[in-house]
This record gives C-alpha cells, sequence and structure tokens, in this order.
C-alpha cells in the first residue's frame, strides 16, 4: 500500500488556527492581540473579579457586624433590667416572709378561738382589723409578685433569644471574615503574579472610567455638614484601605464615608447599601460635593463625590485613600445626607 507524505503546515496556516483557537469573533473585530498576553489579561479580569467579591464580602461582614454589635447591647441592656427585676422580686419575697413569719409565731389559730382565749376581747378586735388589714395587703403584695416574677420568666426568655441571635451572628461575622479573607489571599497572589508592567497597568486600569461623567454641571457648594464631611475625606487621603475598617487610620470604603460624616456629627448606617438610602436620591447630573456616589447594581461600593468630576474613595486592599472619577464603575445611586 502506498504512503502519502503529509505537508507540514506553513506559517500562515498555523496563524490561522491560533486565531480561530485564541480570538472570539469580536476579538477579531477588534484587532489582533499578541497571545502572550491572553493569559494575563486573564488573571486581570480575575484578580478585578475577586476583588468586587471581596467588597461585597466586605459589606455582608460589616452588616453583620453592625447587627451583632447592636445585639449585644440589647442583652446587656436586658440583662440590667433583669438583674433590677430579680433585685425587687426578692425583695418582695423577704417582705412576705416576714409576714408570714408574724402569723405563724402569732399561733395561727382560729379568730373565734382566739377571741374565746382572749383576756381583752377588745384588743383582740383591734389586732384581728390590723391583721386583716396586713392580710389584705400580702395578698396584694403576693399578687404582685406574681406578676413580676412572669415578667421576669419572659424577659430571661426574650434575652436568651437575643443571645443565641447574637451567637448565630457572631458566626455569621467569622464565616465572612474567612470569605474576604481567602478571596483578598488569592486576588494578592494573582496580582503579584504579573510583570511589573502589567501591575502598573491594572493600577491605571482601575481609575478609568466614562469621560462623559467626569466634567459635571455647577458643583454647587457644599452645605455645612457635607462641607466638613469631605474636609474629613480629604483629610483621609493615603490612608491605607484595610477591610471591615471605618478610621481613623485605615477604611474600607463604607467606612471611610461613615467616619467622614461622623466628623461632621452625622451618624451614618454602615453599609454602603444602607448608606445609600440613608438620605435624598439626586441625578448624578445634580450631584454636589458631599454627596454619596454608589456604585454596582447592590450598590456594594461608595465614595463621596467632592466636585470637578471626582470622587474620594477606598478603593480595594493595596489601593490608598484616592481621588478617582467619579464614572469610574457603574454609578447605582447619588445620595444627598
Amino acid at each position: 500500500m502506498g504512503s502519502h507524505r503529509r505537508l507540514a503546515p506553513t506559517g500562515f496556516d498555523r496563524g490561522a488556527t491560533a486565531a480561530v483557537g485564541l480570538f472570539s469573533v469580536a476579538a477579531a473585530l477588534l484587532g489582533a492581540v499578541p497571545a502572550t498576553a491572553a493569559p494575563q489579561d486573564d488573571r486581570r479580569a480575575e484578580v478585578d473579579r475577586l476583588y468586587t467579591e471581596a467588597e461585597k464580602a466586605t459589606e455582608a461582614y460589616n452588616k453583620a457586624d453592625a447587627r451583632t454589635d447592636a445585639l449585644r447591647e440589647e442583652v446587656s441592656t436586658a440583662q440590667e433590667a433583669i438583674a433590677r427585676q430579680q433585685e425587687r422580686i426578692n425583695s418582695m419575697r423577704d417582705a412576705l416572709g416576714s409576714l408570714a413569719g408574724a402569723q405563724y409565731r402569732s399561733g395561727g389559730i382560729d379568730p373565734s378561738l382566739a377571741l374565746l382565749l382572749s383576756a381583752e376581747p377588745d384588743d383582740y378586735l383591734e389586732r384581728a382589723a390590723t391583721l386583716d388589714r396586713v392580710t389584705t395587703h400580702q395578698a396584694g403584695q403576693l399578687k404582685e409578685l406574681q406578676e413580676a416574677m412572669r415578667d421576669l420568666a419572659q424577659d430571661r426568655a426574650e434575652a436568651a433569644g437575643k443571645l443565641a441571635e447574637l451567637e448565630k451572628g457572631r458566626k455569621a461575622v467569622a464565616a465572612h471574615k474567612k470569605t474576604v479573607e481567602r478571596k483578598l489571599a488569592e486576588a494578592r497572589r494573582l496580582l503579584n503574579s504579573l510583570p511589573d508592567e502589567e501591575r502598573a497597568d491594572h493600577a491605571r486600569g482601575s481609575r478609568s472610567g466614562r469621560t462623559d461623567l467626569t466634567a459635571l454641571g455647577g458643583d454647587a457648594p457644599a452645605s455645612g455638614r457635607a462641607a466638613a464631611a469631605v474636609a474629613a475625606a480629604r483629610s483621609a487621603l493615603g490612608k491605607p484601605y484595610v477591610w471591615g475598617a471605618n478610621g481613623p487610620g485605615g477604611f474600607d470604603c463604607s467606612g471611610l464615608t461613615q467616619w467622614s460624616y461622623a466628623q461632621a456629627g452625622v451618624g451614618l448606617p454602615r453599609t454602603s447599601q444602607a448608606q445609600s438610602g440613608a438620605g435624598q436620591r439626586v441625578s448624578l447630573s445634580e450631584a454636589r460635593p458631599g454627596d454619596l456616589v454608589a456604585y454596582r447594581d447592590d450598590a456594594s461600593h461608595i465614595g463621596m463625590y467632592v466636585g470637578n468630576g471626582q470622587v474620594i474613595h477606598a478603593p480595594y486592599p493595596g489601593a490608598p485613600v484616592r481621588y478617582d472619577p467619579v464614572g469610574m464603575m457603574p454609578v447605582s445611586s447619588v445620595t444627598r445626607v
């Protein structure tokens, strides 16, 4: 049987085959890119994805942590009230015990028999009237004691429920913490695996945004408290991103805005989702310095508009508090506190 020698593929054939295998139709329309860039682009995209997921997990951690703190205060208040109620019940028991003891010492005999045995009937009748009043008072005290004990049992049951919820919250906080740490560690590993130039490109890319949103109109002067919050945010420029932190040494995104407004005497919720609903919604074109700009559909990131088309925000680990274009990522809402 005759054999046929396969011809070696030409350079053009090899290039065409590789292009089909490596690029989508969309990439082909945009023009060819070096094949070696794809893995690094994938790693950069994965770093961004991990940072986004870590930030969402951080918000979940902050929410659980804030709820746990609130429950801890509620439990402490309930326990103090229970202790006071227990002291009151103990006092009431002591008083009732004294009355019961006095009755016991008097013999507790039948009143008609006591009258017959009494040398001074008039004295007995007076004592009997007093005893009747004491007995009526004692019955009232006993009823009050029973009501107090029912209230105490109810308070204890509610406190036990809050303690159980507190323990559940602690476990949730610990779970969210592990999730954040795992995603951040993986993001750092991938980022460190990129060449220096690629890491620099990634840092520059994280600041990019829609240029049509970086020159808003007006920039009317901020109100007194908004101006104070902007000043506080500017004082935090250069501070490190620390997940779960709300200053003053480090911040996550919602921690920065919460801390900044706290310096202006305004209390904000802990999470970016809650902060996005903590005031009046305005359009992006109406944004003024001090307004809170929430990003992504789930409002998992937030920054403070400071004018000139810029926000101050805490971006992600390794990137300090800084200025960035307001359109650096999709805006979900603008809130005026």
